[in-house]
């Protein structure tokens, strides 16, 4: 095998460590409310702690809830943990994209 057949084994080998992401089921709990002095919608995940470049989709969450309506529900949550190498470069990516918002202009 040669130096470049080397390097594309090297190369695919990263892009599947990158690719990779761990998949679980947890249970959680969503509070939503919708009320005149309150307003949120928030999910705490049991068992899973969520990092840089995970995922999370919550099963059987309501699409809407009425005007002054308070409700505290158990549903299931799917997450997808990042590899190292996918939340190392959601780190870089995401420190170098907020550095953005920090650049403040005068003119006149």
């Amino acid at each position: 095998m040669n130096g470049w057949t080397w390097l594309a084994l090297a190369a695919a080998a990263l892009a599947g460590w990158l690719a990779y992401r761990r998949t679980r089921e947890v249970a959680c709990t969503i509070d939503l409310a919708s009320t005149p002095t309150d307003f949120h919608a928030h999910v705490v995940l049991d068992g899973v702690d969520v990092n840089e470049g995970d995922a999370v989709l919550v099963h059987g969450a309501p699409d809407h809830i009425g005007l002054g309506e308070v409700r505290t529900m158990q549903a299931t949550a799917t997450v997808q943990q990042a590899s190292w190498p996918r939340r190392l470069l959601v780190r870089v990516l995401g420190t170098s994209g907020i550095t953005e918002l920090y650049e403040v202009g005068f003119e006149g």
